[in-house]
């Protein structure tokens, strides 16, 4: 048995570091029961998926609702969680669907939900007030403003930013307690913060934030000077390593992380199994005052089930070039050696591990440039074995030269050996049933009288045809509870039977019993339904009276239009109403889109270096007072805590405002501040436009992801 989480910890050796209180929670991925089962039988104390609607991944890892129930039966049968992904944002014309289809998902089991959409987390509390919500890591929470404000708006606990450091965690536990925290551990990494990748959307039109992306950032990329040509780079150079934090474990539970977290919805379950399992162990180890520290064999296995090669991420501090793959943006495998002959149909390798019938490998050029290739292995014999290096002479339908890499991609052994782990659990189902309790009543002459109760609710049937004294076989509690307990694919299954007010040495035909039967349970079903439709009914109307339910704005805004400026001259609109805003990063373009007819100008002086002396910035501002043009200061959207200070003596020039950092926008909002809302805060429905306002915003930027007709429904 593993330890729970919850379970207290040991003081840690170091003595400057701060006590935890638990062992963080193991939550696994899922994109299927198989991978359910694999979660759940190696340790993973809560399991997180998503159906077939509303989940950020659009394809590969959803769920039916029916495998839902299945899934919250194996979970809650062995005391485990689930937790439904619910993390899209939401247009306005699907709200009221996607509320409608989260009830089914409650109805199904889940324990809680994982929500990005503000405005969704509102409209969920007013009509599921019970249903636990968690933060998606797509809200980009990444320092102790950002986490105020989920805490504020009733989120139990919130993911992350998965570029957050061990301080960036100790700083936002400490401002923050009453918040759960949560963190990645293991798999895949994006480029970009979680929530503020826009790639996919503009290039193919696949928005991330909709579960649509199309992994721009995995492709291969040539990096030119634009002005004379010249290819200054190639590769994969934005397609990050997978997360590999095992050598962190400690130290993120010590920080006051609640949950470890292991990316992989799509990966299949002997994935799930092989990385829950490693990381069970850990944990188990930590929990029991022993180093967490991963074994050779651990370590080797993860790397072995899928890895692009691992970094630990930020946990150990700002990560560079590190960071990224650069020649592999998929699986590698585990490195093994090289070619060092051929004989006739035979590559002779050595290797540091032995090699199997059935695994995959992989030959790579030693210098790392050109194509791969690989294949099964299909014959195998070992040559020889000595330090540690074994010679094997193997049969593949792939040529590699001599000197080539042999990596295996593929552990025919470690699959075995992970698909073992949960086949125990079984493939059946079990779904559950609902106990009918039944009083049979009777005496000579008279007909028989059965009684069905499901809870407060009861059936009550009465024979055609009279009791009669029996002649051979007597009605009796077995064959009464044989009869009646024929339910089949009912929703029932017989409980208790009461025969009391029966008498002895009864008789009526066993076809008069099953009609009874049938006729009770088609009732009881009638019954059930009905209730069914009335509850539904009732929450459709808790939905639309919740979605109808605008927070009041009191100081409702014109609009403004927005015009972009990269440089140069920019030809503005004729006839607008409202504000004309032109966002631009040099003073000389603040002055120019002024003079164009910018009725406000926003200026991002971080986005390009080297930054403007703030004492131009405070003149630009007084010239384009005189103009009766507003000057608006642009915040980055991510601030890390390290970078709070400098941006601070920019806030401090007492210019309106303009962030797309939810936290930012609360907080500097409430100390009086003029602060408009960028697109980067992703408001995509009236309801998340109106969480906003109330934290304070003058004005939202929707979404650029967002139709001209959506916009207008917002």
């Amino acid at each position: 048995m593993h330890g729970k989480a919850g379970t207290r910890l040991p003081a840690p050796l170091d003595l400057g570091m701060p006590v935890p209180t638990t062992v963080p929670e193991l939550l696994a991925p899922a994109g299927s029961l198989d991978a359910v089962r694999a979660a759940v039988a190696n340790g993973a104390d809560a399991v997180y998926l998503g159906a077939s609607q509303f989940n950020a991944r659009d394809e590969g890892a959803q769920l039916t609702l029916e495998d839902l129930s299945e899934a919250c039966r194996i979970a809650h049968a062995r005391g485990r969680r689930v937790y439904l992904t619910f993390n899209v944002l939401m247009k306005p014309a699907e709200l009221a669907s996607a509320l409608v289809y989260l009830g089914e998902c409650i109805d199904r089991g889940i324990d809680a939900a994982i929500v990005q959409d503000v405005g969704i987390v509102r409209l969920i509390q007013r009509v599921y007030p019970t249903l636990e919500l968690h933060g998606s890591t797509q809200m980009t929470v990444h320092d102790e403003s950002g986490a105020r404000v989920m805490r504020e708006l009733g989120i139990e606990r919130v993911v992350l930013a998965r570029e957050n450091t061990l301080d960036d965690v100790r700083a936002i536990r400490a401002a923050v307690p009453g918040i759960g925290l949560e963190t990645f551990i293991h798999g895949a990494l994006c480029i970009s913060y979680s929530g503020q990748c826009y790639m996919s959307g503009m290039i193919s039109e696949r928005s991330a934030n909709r579960g649509s992306c199309a992994q721009s950032c995995r492709k291969d990329y040539v990096l030119t000077n634009a002005e004379t040509g010249e290819t200054l780079d190639q590769g994969y150079l934005i397609s990050a390593k997978d997360l590999g934090a095992y050598d962190h474990v400690e130290a993120i539970a010590h920080a006051g992380i609640g949950c470890l977290k292991v990316e992989g919805r799509k990966k299949k379950p002997e994935y799930v199994a092989t990385v829950t399992h490693a990381y069970r162990d850990m944990l188990d180890r930590l929990g029991r005052g022993e180093p967490a520290a991963p074994r050779v064999d651990e370590v080797r296995d993860l790397v072995q089930i899928f890895s692009r090669g691992f970094t630990g991420g930020m946990y150990g501090g700002r990560a560079g070039r590190d960071y990224v793959t650069r020649t592999h943006p998929d699986n590698r495998g585990l490195p093994l050696g090289s070619v060092v002959a051929h004989q006739g149909a035979e590559t002779v390798v050595e290797l540091s591990a032995p090699l199997r019938v059935g695994d995959g490998i992989g030959f790579e050029p030693p210098d790392g440039a050109g194509e791969g290739t690989g294949a099964s292995v299909t014959a195998v014999r070992t040559v020889s074995e000595h330090a540690g290096v074994v010679r094997q002479a193997i049969v593949v339908r792939a040529h590699a030269p001599v000197g080539w890499r042999v990596v295996r991609s593929s552990d025919v052994e470690l699959l075995a050996r992970a698909r073992a782990s949960f086949s125990a659990l079984g493939a059946e189902s079990h779904a559950s049933k609902t106990q009918v309790d039944v009083r049979v009543f009777g005496s000579a002459g008279a007909p028989l009288k059965i009684l069905f109760a499901v809870g407060d609710e009861s059936v009550t049937v009465r024979g055609g045809i009279a009791l009669v004294p029996a002649t051979r076989r007597a009605l009796d509690d077995a064959q009464l509870r044989e009869q009646l307990g024929r339910l089949g694919d009912t929703p029932f299954v017989l409980g208790a039977l009461d025969t009391r007010a029966l008498p002895h040495g009864l008789f009526i035909p066993v076809s008069e019993l099953n009609r009874l039967r049938q006729q009770a349970t088609d009732e009881l079903m009638q019954r059930r339904d009905w209730a069914r439709e009335a509850m539904l009914a009732a929450r459709r109307a808790a939905i639309d009276a919740a979605i109808a339910a605008l927070v009041h704005v009191p100081h409702p805004v014109a609009p403004a239009f927005v015009v972009l400026s990269d440089g140069g001259n920019a030809t503005l609109p004729e006839r607008a109403t409202g504000a004309l805003c032109a966002n631009v990063y040099r003073v000389d373009d603040a002055r120019a889109a002024a003079a164009a007819g910018a009725t406000e100008v926003v200026l991002d002086p971080f986005l390009r270096h080297p930054l403007p002396p703030r004492a131009r910035v405070t003149a630009l501002a007084a010239e384009l007072r005189e103009m009766g043009v507003a000057l608006r200061l642009r915040t980055p959207t991510i601030v890390r805590p390290e970078e709070r200070g400098a941006l601070d003596r920019w806030l401090a020039l007492d210019l309106p405002l303009l962030s797309g950092h939810v936290g930012l926008v609360a907080e500097l909002a409430r100390a009086g501040r003029d602060v408009v809302a960028d697109y980067a805060v992703n408001c995509f429905n009236q309801h998340t436009a109106a969480e906003i306002f109330r934290l304070g915003a003058k004005r939202i930027v929707l979404s650029v992801e967002l139709t001209g007709e959506e916009m207008a429904q917002v």
